[in-house]
């Protein structure tokens, strides 16, 4: 080793030693601070029944944030999007060329600009059980 290199090295020890010159960890030790905070829960939106399901009435179809599926026959339309049975029965899907009604807020945000055009979306439909036949006339009995 050079002499001029190690008087140098000598040097710069008796200055970290004179000064208390010592390096701490400049981050903090554990977990990470970047996502501190509660946790979003899911919003668990979509399709809750298929087609061929039987549902019973108030029965919750879709939960939607966007128009992404109309009410059809005995299906009601929430304010939150929401799409619900109206009767108990069986539930059945369609895709069907729609009308849509422009002066409702949600047609105005969702289909802008595709006045004119030609929408197919897809329905929730619920068909009812057919009622039984066992009813007897008055004038029978």
């Amino acid at each position: 080793m050079n002499t001029l290199t190690f008087s140098k090295l000598v040097s710069n020890i008796k200055t970290l030693i004179c000064h208390n010159q010592v390096r701490n960890a400049s981050k903090k030790s554990g977990t990470s601070t970047a996502n501190v905070g509660g946790r979003v829960r899911p919003k668990h939106r979509g399709i809750r029944y298929n087609e061929g399901h039987w549902v019973s009435a108030g029965t919750m179809l879709v939960l939607q944030r966007n128009l992404r599926f109309h009410p059809g026959l005995h299906v009601g339309f929430g304010r939150n999007g929401t799409l619900f049975a109206l009767e108990s029965g069986r539930v059945m899907v369609t895709c069907e060329k729609i009308d849509p009604k422009w002066d409702h807020t949600w047609i105005q945000r969702i289909y802008a600009g595709r006045q004119g055009q030609t929408i197919y979306k897809k329905f929730f439909n619920i068909l009812p059980e057919p009622q039984h036949n066992r009813f007897k006339l008055v004038d029978a009995i």
